[in-house]
C-alpha cells in the first residue's frame, strides 16, 4: 500500500463514508506507464538492520535526513484564522478505538493524535518519522523497531513512551475489527529500549507491514487508564464524549453533541518545528458543523455557514451553483483538482451470505438490468465513467486477456478460479439504446432461469419453493433514491421487486456491521501498492467478522491464494501482475454491480484561503493541511457569517 494513502485507507475502512456518496470524486486518470514496469528490490531499501529517517517501498526516499520541509508545503505560510467544514449526520463518540466514528468526526479527531510516521504526498510509498525519529527493519522483514523522539509530548506535557505505543497497539487490535484484521500478522509489540518499541511479525517477506505499523495512531495510556473529572474510571472499550487527550497539532476544544466540534491549534505543540510539519496545520481553528440533510448542506454552503465542500453529486456540480451570485463574483470558488495515486471500486454490493445472492448468475442479471448509460445522461450530466475494475483508474486494473506473468500467476491457481478469466475479458453490459436494453433484459431472464428461477404472473420466483426474488437496497441518505428507483423499475421488468430503505446513520452502521442487508452501496479505495488490506476486503477470514470490510461475504480459495501473491510479491512487476490477476477473478464472480467514478476532486470554497505554489501530487488540493487563511482575500470576500 502507498504511504500517502495508508492513513486515508485506515479511515475509509472503518467509516464507510466515502463509500456512501452518490458519485464520489476520487481516483486518478490512468497514468502512462512503460510496457515493462521497472523492478524494485525484493525487500525494502531500508531493510538492512540499520536505523533510518524514512522508509519507502520503491527506490530511495525523495527527502534526505537533513530536509527542512516538503516541497508542497510553504514554511513561511502565515498562521491564524478559522476554516469551517460542513458534515452530514451527527456524532456521539470521541473514542477512535470503538466502532462508530464517521466521516468528518473521524477526520477531525484523528488529527489530535500523532502517528509514528507520516506520509509524503508527493512521492509514492514513502513515510518519514514523526513520533519516531528513526526506524529499523529486519533484513528478513520479520520485525520493525521504532525509536521515539525524546521531546515527544502529550498535550498535558507528559512524555510519549514506548509503553504508550505498545498499549495503543494492543487495545486497537483487541477492540477494533478493522485493526484486528489489519494487524493479524503482527504477533506482538514490546518495549526493547528506553525509547524503542519493536513489532514482531508472524511471517517474513511482507514488504508493507513495517510501513503499515508506522501509521499507528498512538494513544495516551496514562489518560485512558485514569479517572475522569467525576472520578469515574475511563474505559477505552466504551464510547465517550469526554474530549480525549492527544499529542498532535490540534486539540478538541469544544463541542455541541451532534451539532458542532471545534479544534484549536496547539501553540506549544511539541512537533511544530519538525521538517514534516513545516508549513502545515496553519489554521488556528478548524470547525465542523453538522447537518442532517444533504440538501441543507448545499444551502448552508451558499449561506456561508461553512467554507469548503467536496461536491460528490454531479447534479449539484452541474446546476446548483451556476446562478449563485457569489460564484459569478468570484467570492465562492468552484475548482476541480486531479485525483492521482489511487484506484477504486464503488458499487452496489451483494450480501452473498444470503442464499438468493450466492449464485453469480443472479448477480450478473442485476448488472444486465441496470441502465447506466441512461443514468449518466439523465442524472450525472455525462460527468462519470463506468467502473470496470476493482482498481479502476490505476495501472493495476486488468484488461483484455491475461498475458505473461499475470497469466502464469492465474495458471498456478487454475483449479480455484473461474475458467472464464482465461478466455473472456470482463465487460459491463452496455444499454445504449432500446434494442440493447431489451437484449440485456432477455439475457438477465435467461441467467435467472439457469439459476433456478422462472417468471410466474410477472414475478420472478424460485422453481423449487415458489418464493419471489426480492431485494432491499439499504442506504442512509435519500440522495440515492433518484438512482435506485429507476434501477428498481428495470428490475421489475424482469419480475424482481426492489425496495429502498433509508435509515439513520446509527442504524445503518449497526446493520452494516452485522451484515444485515441485501444490497448496499460501498466503495473500496485502492493504493498503487495493495497489500494486507486485501485480506480485510476480500479474504475468507474476514467474511464472518462483524465490522469487517468484507461486506460481500467472499469466501473463495482462489481469491485467498491471489491475495497472498499480491502481499508477498517480490518486485513491482509482480505486484502489478498479481493485482491484475486478483482483479480479474473478483470481476469474474460478479460480486457487485459496478457504479461510476471521476478522475477529479470537485470542490467549492469561499475565497479566503491561500495555498503554496506547488500542490501535493497525491493529495488532490491538499486542503486544508498546507493552505492558510488569507486576510486580503477574506477582506474582498467578506467576513464569514
Amino acid at each position: 500500500m502507498t504511504a500517502q494513502t495508508v492513513t486515508g485507507r485506515l479511515l475509509a475502512a472503518t467509516l464507510l463514508v466515502a463509500c456512501l456518496q452518490l458519485a464520489p470524486a476520487r481516483a486518478q486518470e490512468p497514468a502512462a506507464m512503460p510496457s515493462t514496469p521497472p523492478a524494485v528490490p525484493a525487500t525494502l531499501p531500508a531493510a538492512n538492520g540499520q536505523w533510518t529517517h524514512a522508509i519507502t517501498l520503491m527506490g530511495q526516499p525523495k527527502y534526505g535526513p537533513d530536509f527542512t520541509h516538503f516541497d508542497y508545503a510553504d514554511p513561511a505560510a502565515p498562521k491564524g484564522g478559522t476554516v469551517r467544514f460542513g458534515a452530514q449526520g451527527g456524532f456521539d463518540n470521541f473514542n477512535i478505538v470503538v466502532a462508530g466514528l464517521k466521516g468528518d468526526l473521524e477526520n477531525g479527531i484523528q488529527q489530535i493524535y500523532d502517528p509514528l510516521m507520516t506520509e509524503s504526498s508527493d512521492e509514492p510509498f514513502t513515510s518519514y518519522g514523526l513520533l519516531a525519529e528513526a526506524v529499523r527493519i529486519a533484513p528478513d522483514l520479520g520485525s520493525v523497531s521504532y525509536r521515539l523522539r525524546e521531546n515527544a509530548r502529550w498535550h498535558d506535557g507528559k512524555p510519549i513512551t514506548p509503553e504508550d505505543v505498545v498499549w495503543s497497539f494492543d487495545v486497537l487490535k483487541a477492540n477494533s475489527p478493522f485493526y484486528a484484521a489489519y494487524y493479524q500478522t503482527v504477533a506482538k509489540a514490546e518495549v526493547t529500549g528506553p525509547r524503542e518499541v519493536t513489532f514482531t511479525f508472524t511471517e517474513t517477506g511482507n514488504r508493507e507491514l513495517p510501513q503499515v505499523i508506522g501509521q499507528l495512531r498512538v494513544l495516551p495510556k496514562h489518560w485512558w487508564t485514569a479517572k475522569d473529572a467525576n472520578g469515574k474510571p475511563r474505559s477505552v472499550t466504551e464510547t465517550t464524549l469526554e474530549p480525549p487527550l492527544g499529542s498532535g497539532p490540534y486539540r478538541l476544544a469544544k463541542f455541541e453533541p451532534g451539532r458542532t466540534t471545534t479544534y484549536t491549534r496547539v501553540p506549544d505543540y511539541w512537533g511544530k518545528d519538525l521538517p514534516v510539519n513545516a508549513g502545515r496545520y496553519n489554521f488556528d481553528t478548524e470547525r465542523y458543523e453538522y447537518f442532517r440533510d444533504g440538501t441543507v448542506l448545499v444551502e448552508a454552503l451558499k449561506g456561508d455557514l461553512y467554507d469548503f465542500r467536496v461536491e460528490n453529486i454531479a447534479r449539484n456540480w452541474a446546476t446548483a451553483y451556476e446562478d449563485f451570485p457569489a460564484v459569478k463574483e468570484g467570492r465562492l470558488i468552484k475548482e476541480a483538482f486531479p485525483e492521482r495515486g489511487m484506484g477504486i471500486m464503488q458499487a452496489f454490493a451483494f450480501n452473498t451470505r444470503r442464499d438468493k445472492f450466492r449464485d453469480p448468475r443472479v448477480r450478473r442479471a442485476f448488472n444486465l438490468a441496470m441502465n447506466y448509460e441512461e443514468m449518466n445522461k439523465a442524472l450525472f450530466y455525462g460527468l462519470y465513467k463506468r467502473i470496470n475494475s476493482y482498481f479502476f483508474g490505476s495501472e493495476l486494473a486488468s484488461s483484455g486477456l491475461p498475458e505473461g506473468e499475470e497469466k502464469a500467476i492465474l495458471e498456478s491457481v487454475r483449479d480455484k478460479v473461474p475458467a472464464s478469466v482465461f478466455t473472456t475479458p470482463y465487460a459491463n453490459p452496455v444499454n445504449d439504446g432500446p434494442e440493447a436494453v431489451r437484449r440485456n433484459l432477455r439475457e438477465a431472464v435467461g441467467l435467472l432461469r439457469e439459476a433456478g428461477y422462472e417468471l410466474r404472473g410477472g414475478k420472478m420466483v424460485s422453481k423449487a419453493t415458489g418464493e419471489p426474488l426480492t431485494v432491499e437496497f439499504l442506504e442512509f441518505q435519500n440522495t440515492f433514491e433518484r438512482v435506485i428507483l429507476p434501477f428498481a423499475a428495470q428490475l421489475k421488468l424482469i419480475g424482481i421487486d426492489a425496495t429502498l430503505r433509508v435509515i439513520d446513520q446509527a442504524q445503518y452502521q449497526n446493520r452494516i456491521r452485522n451484515f444485515d442487508f441485501d444490497v448496499t452501496t460501498s466503495s473500496w479505495g485502492e493504493s498503487l501498492s495493495p497489500g494486507n488490506e486485501q485480506r480485510e476486503y476480500w479474504g475468507s477470514v474476514a467474511a464472518d467478522k462483524p465490522g469487517s470490510r468484507n461486506l460481500i461475504g467472499i469466501k473463495d480459495p482462489g481469491i485467498d491464494a491471489l491475495i497472498e501473491k499480491v502481499i508477498f510479491a517480490k518486485d513491482r512487476h509482480t505486484v502489478i501482475a498479481a493485482t491484475r490477476a486478483l482483479d480479474r477473478v473478483l470481476l469474474a464472480h460478479d460480486y457487485v454491480v459496478p457504479q461510476w467514478s471521476s478522475d477529479q476532486q470537485r470542490t467549492l470554497r469561499w475565497n479566503r484561503f491561500g495555498h503554496p505554489a506547488i500542490l501535493p501530487l497525491y493529495a488532490s488540493s491538499g486542503f486544508p493541511t498546507t493552505w492558510w487563511y488569507d486576510e486580503k482575500l477574506a477582506a474582498k470576500t467578506g467576513a464569514p457569517r
